[in-house]
C-alpha cells in the first residue's frame, strides 16, 4: 500500500508558491452569510405577453384607442388580399401603436423603436409576436400624412361630442425645432450652380465608364453609384428651386439677395432664430390648443421663422376641421399683422399684445388715423382689463403644450421635407390629444371612469 502524501490541513502550512491559490483567510464567528447574485445562470420562464403588463398600463390605452381608429385609407393600398399571393404585410394597427406609444413614451427613432420591441415588454405586447424592422416603421410614419391629419380630426370631434371641448378660446403659437440639416449644408447660388455642374459631369463619367467596360463593376455597384449620383443632383437642384423664395426675404429683410443660401441636403430647411438667441436650420412648428381641456386643434408647419402671416391659415384650419370657429384666439406679439386681422375678424376675437409706440406719451390703445375698423377694435379691446385677464390663458396653454411636445422628444426633426415634418408633428399632436382624451373624458376610448391607470399616469 502506497503511503499517499500528507496535506498540511491549515493555509499557513501550504506552499502556494508558482500557484494560482490563496491563502483561505481565516473565518471569524459573526460574520455575515449572504446569497449574492448570479447572473450567469440560465433561467426559462414560461409566460404569455398579455400577463406582462397590468391593467391601465398605457400601451393598453393606446391599443384601445388605435382599435377604434380609422385606418381604411391605409388599407386601401393593401394589395395582399385572402387566397390571393404575395408577402403578408404587418397590420397598420401595430405600427401605428408603436408610435403613438413610442411618441408618449419620448422615442422619436425608428431603429431604437424596432430594438425595443425585442427588448421591452410594452412595445413586445403591442407587436403581439410580429416582427417589425425599423424600415418599415420609418416608411409608415411618413407615408400616411392624410389619414394622421384625419384621426387629429376625429380626435377632436369625439371630444366635441362628449363635451369635453368648449372651442370657446385657442390659443396659437409657433415652436422652431431643428431641422435634420447641418449649418454647413447651405450654399450661395454660385457654389449651387457649381455642385450641380459637377454632378451632372460625375453622371456622364459614370455613363461613359459603364459603355467602355462594362465589366469593370458588378452590376449592384454600377446602380449604387448611379443612384448616388442623381439623388446629388436632385438635391441641388431642389436648393436652386428654393433660393428664390429666400433671396425675396433677404430683400424684406433690406438685405442683398446674393447673400440667400440653400441647403444641399434639405432645401426646405430654412435658418431661424431658436430660442437660445442662436441660429440654426429649423422649422417653425405651428400648434393650435383649446385653452380649456388643453387639447390641440390645429397643425401646420412653415418654413419661414416668422409667425407674422399665420394667424389666418390656422383660423381657416381650425374652422375646417371643427365645424365652427373658436370665440376667441389668443396669440402673441409676433402675429397680428394688420392684413391678417382683417381676414379674422369676422370669424373669432382676437387677443394680442398691441406694439409700444416710440413716442411714450402716444396711447398705444387708441385707433390711429389709418387703422382699419377690425384694428382700431383690436386696439381698444386690447386697453381693457378684461383683455388682459383673458389673455393670460395664452401662456399657460400655449408654453405649456411646447414644453411638454419638448419632453417627448421634439427637439429636432430625424425627417426631410415639410410633408414628413408634418407628420412627426401630427403624430406628436396625436399622442398628446390622447393623454388628455383620457384625462377628460375615458368614455371615448371604451373606458370607464374607475380605469385603473396608475402606470399610465406615472409613466
Amino acid at each position: 500500500m502506497v503511503n499517499e502524501p500528507q496535506h498540511p490541513l491549515f493555509a499557513e502550512e501550504l506552499d502556494l508558491t508558482g500557484t494560482n491559490l490563496r491563502p483561505i483567510e481565516p473565518v471569524t464567528p459573526g460574520t455575515a452569510r449572504v446569497l449574492m447574485p448570479n447572473r450567469a445562470q440560465i433561467e426559462l420562464r414560461a409566460s404569455d405577453l398579455e400577463s406582462l403588463l397590468p391593467e391601465g398600463h398605457r400601451a393598453r390605452l393606446v391599443w384601445a384607442y388605435v382599435e377604434q381608429a380609422d385606418l381604411s385609407r391605409i388599407y386601401v393600398g393593401i394589395r395582399a388580399v385572402e387566397g390571393g399571393s404575395g408577402r403578408t404585410p404587418i397590420a397598420p394597427e401595430i405600427l401605428f401603436a408603436l408610435w403613438l406609444y413610442a411618441t408618449v413614451d419620448g422615442v422619436g427613432s425608428a431603429r431604437a423603436i424596432a430594438r425595443l420591441t425585442q427588448e421591452h415588454d410594452a412595445y413586445r405586447w403591442i407587436c403581439g409576436g410580429v416582427q417589425v424592422n425599423y424600415h418599415t416603421l420609418s416608411d409608415f410614419r411618413t407615408d400616411h400624412g392624410d389619414t394622421l391629419d384625419g384621426l387629429l380630426t376625429d380626435s377632436v370631434a369625439a371630444l366635441l361630442a362628449a363635451k369635453a371641448i368648449s372651442l370657446k378660446r385657442v390659443a396659437q403659437d409657433g415652436m422652431r425645432v431643428r431641422a435634420s440639416a447641418g449649418a454647413a449644408t447651405f450654399r450661395r447660388r454660385g457654389t449651387l450652380e457649381q455642385h450641380l455642374e459637377a454632378a451632372r459631369q460625375q453622371i456622364a463619367t459614370l455613363k461613359q465608364q459603364l459603355e467602355a467596360d462594362p465589366a469593370a463593376l458588378s452590376r449592384r455597384q454600377q446602380a449604387a453609384r448611379t443612384r448616388a449620383a442623381r439623388e446629388r443632383e436632385e438635391k441641388v437642384r431642389n436648393a436652386l428651386a428654393r433660393l428664390p423664395e429666400l433671396e425675396h426675404i433677404k430683400v424684406k429683410q433690406g438685405k442683398k439677395p446674393e447673400e440667400a443660401r440653400a441647403s444641399t441636403t434639405e432645401a426646405e430647411a430654412t435658418v431661424m432664430k431658436m430660442g437660445d438667441g442662436g441660429f440654426r436650420p429649423a422649422y417653425n412648428a405651428q400648434l393650435a390648443t383649446d385653452t380649456d381641456a388643453q387639447v390641440i386643434v390645429g397643425v401646420d408647419v412653415v418654413t419661414v421663422g416668422s409667425d407674422m402671416a399665420q394667424l389666418e391659415p390656422m383660423v381657416e384650419q381650425v374652422t375646417e376641421r371643427c365645424g365652427r370657429s373658436p370665440e376667441e384666439w389668443l396669440v402673441d406679439g409676433g402675429f397680428p399683422a394688420h392684413d391678417q386681422l382683417e381676414a379674422v375678424a369676422d370669424q373669432t376675437t382676437v387677443y394680442a399684445p398691441v406694439p409700444k409706440p416710440k413716442d411714450s406719451a402716444t396711447d398705444p390703445y387708441a385707433p390711429k388715423p389709418k387703422d382699419s375698423e377690425a384694428v382700431a377694435q383690436w386696439r381698444q379691446r386690447m386697453g381693457t382689463a378684461e383683455a388682459k385677464c383673458r389673455y393670460r390663458d395664452r401662456a399657460a396653454t400655449a408654453e405649456c403644450v411646447n414644453a411638454l411636445a419638448r419632453n417627448r422628444g421634439l427637439n429636432q426633426f430625424r425627417v426631410r421635407g415639410t410633408a414628413k415634418v408634418r407628420c412627426v408633428l401630427l403624430f406628436h399632436a396625436l399622442a398628446h390629444n390622447l393623454l388628455r382624451t383620457f384625462a377628460l373624458a375615458p368614455k371615448v376610448l371604451g373606458l370607464g371612469a374607475g380605469t385603473p391607470a396608475t402606470v399610465f399616469l406615472t409613466a
